[in-house]
């Protein structure tokens, strides 16, 4: 399964800041996790066509384990993790399959 999260960095939230934690805690911790199959962060850099894009950043997460999945993000570290990340920014995760 296939994790999209659309992120949007909080007022006052600076992208340094947040990619500077993303490369030291989130993405080294969640990569490491057993259920985690892959994980990137890509930063938004507008839309096609031009414009503004509406989030600041894409995780994509692929997860090999729902089961093991749920087990590690309940673990106290990536409660703690989760935290973090929640003071960052504003997210929506959106579960997909593939159709073809």
């Amino acid at each position: 399964m296939r994790l999209i999260v659309l992120v949007t960095l909080k007022d006052g939230v600076s992208h340094e800041d947040y990619q500077a934690w993303a490369k030291s805690t989130d993405l080294p911790t969640v990569r490491a996790l057993p259920s985690i199959a892959g994980f990137d962060l890509f930063r938004a850099t507008g839309l096609l066509g031009g414009g503004k894009a509406p989030y600041d950043y894409v995780e994509i997460i692929d997860i090999g384990d729902m089961d093991a999945f749920g087990s590690d993000v309940a673990r106290p570290e990536m409660q703690a993790i989760a935290a973090q990340f929640a003071a960052f920014a504003d997210t929506v995760f959106i579960t997909t399959e593939p159709v073809a």
